[in-house]
This record gives C-alpha cells, sequence and structure tokens, in this order.
C-alpha cells in the first residue's frame, strides 16, 4: 500500500506499531488525543500535523471511540491489515488490563469510609487535567489550518459555528457533524476541483 502520509520517518514493522501505541495508550491519563499528537508528531515524525488533524477527523465522523477509529486508520496506512490490528491492539491490550485491575481495586477501596474521599479528589483531579490537555491540543493543532484550502479566516469560522452550536445551542454533535461539516466538505471538494481545472489550464 501507496505511504501517503508526510512524516519524516515512518515505523519499521508493524510490532513497532503496537508498542508505540501501547506507550502513547499508556500515557493518556485524561485523554489520548492530546498523547498520540505528541508521540506520532513531534517524537516520531510519523506524521505532519496536518495529517493528523485530517485522521482525527475522519475518525471523529465515523462511529465508534475516536482514538480507536484513529489507530486503526493510522494502523492501516502504515502496514495494512496488520498495521491496523497492530495498532488497535496496542491501544486497548496493556490499558484495558490495567483498568481492569484498577476497577477491582477501587471497588475494594471504596468499601473503606476513609477512602472514599481520597477516590473522589483523584478523579476530580483528573478531569481538570483532561480538559487543560484538550485545550491545549486544539490549539496547537490549529495552526494546521493555515494551510487549509478554505484559508484561515473561513477556518475560523467554522470553528466558532460549530463551538456555538454544540456549547450555545446544545445541538446534538450528529446534527453538527452532518450538517456543518457536510457543508465544509462540499464546499473544499468545489475548491479544490476550482484549482484543479484552473492548474490543467494553466
Amino acid at each position: 500500500m501507496p505511504d501517503t502520509l508526510h512524516g519524516a520517518s515512518r515505523p519499521q514493522s508493524p510490532v513497532e506499531v503496537f508498542w508505540a501505541f501501547t506507550s502513547l495508550a499508556m500515557q493518556g491519563f485524561g485523554g489520548v488525543i492530546a498523547v498520540a499528537q505528541r508521540e506520532l508528531v513531534d517524537r516520531r515524525q510519523w506524521l505532519s500535523n496536518r495529517d493528523f488533524v485530517e485522521l482525527l477527523s475522519s475518525a471523529q465522523v465515523l462511529p465508534g471511540p475516536n482514538v480507536c477509529n484513529l489507530s486503526l486508520m493510522i494502523g492501516d496506512r502504515f502496514f495494512g491489515w496488520r498495521g491496523a490490528l497492530a495498532a488497535l491492539g496496542g491501544m486497548v491490550t496493556l490499558p484495558l488490563t490495567v483498568m481492569l485491575t484498577l476497577a477491582w481495586l477501587l471497588g475494594e477501596a471504596s468499601q473503606l469510609p476513609h477512602a472514599q474521599g481520597l477516590i473522589k479528589g483523584a478523579l476530580t483531579g483528573i478531569a481538570a487535567v483532561a480538559a487543560g490537555q484538550i485545550v491545549g491540543t486544539v490549539l496547537k493543532l490549529s495552526s494546521s489550518l493555515k494551510e487549509h484550502e478554505l484559508g484561515w479566516p473561513v477556518c475560523l469560522l467554522l470553528c466558532t459555528m460549530a463551538f456555538g452550536m454544540m456549547a450555545w445551542l446544545h445541538w446534538p454533535l450528529l446534527w453538527v457533524l452532518m450538517g456543518l461539516g457536510g457543508l465544509t466538505c462540499l464546499w473544499t471538494y468545489l475548491v479544490l476541483k476550482r484549482q484543479a481545472t484552473a492548474g490543467h489550464r494553466a
């Protein structure tokens, strides 16, 4: 399968993909997306920022957990179905084992009166960190929108509209994706088609 990604490097085998996704999954306390961007774009350089944003956008449209969809697509781009299974396996195998163990331990600890306050405080702190990670990742990835075919001002307007639809109007995510997202896809397609036509004429 041809490599259509634009990172400076690439994994050498599905095994490397498995351990890379295991590593980022085990760092993802409060959210994996921020860690995935740092690991795959900044540290390993398997993807460019734009690649990551485009794959993440596709992962959000598809049903299921975003990060699992993302891992499947990235693994598939490098090694086909073997890479997809390796990436998804790395994403879920060790974290699932750890979470089942922690769930059992928390269940036992919750029976102790003095432990309930500690558990509640820990979960509240993790929620605050997760929110900060998400905001930081969004701001970092927004720089890739400068290269978008619709232009930076239009992308900023679309981001604001999407935020308003969900935060203020409380529209369901599916409506926003299918409505505003569908119109944006059509608009971008027309822009790309016009650019291709102009290029052929030149």
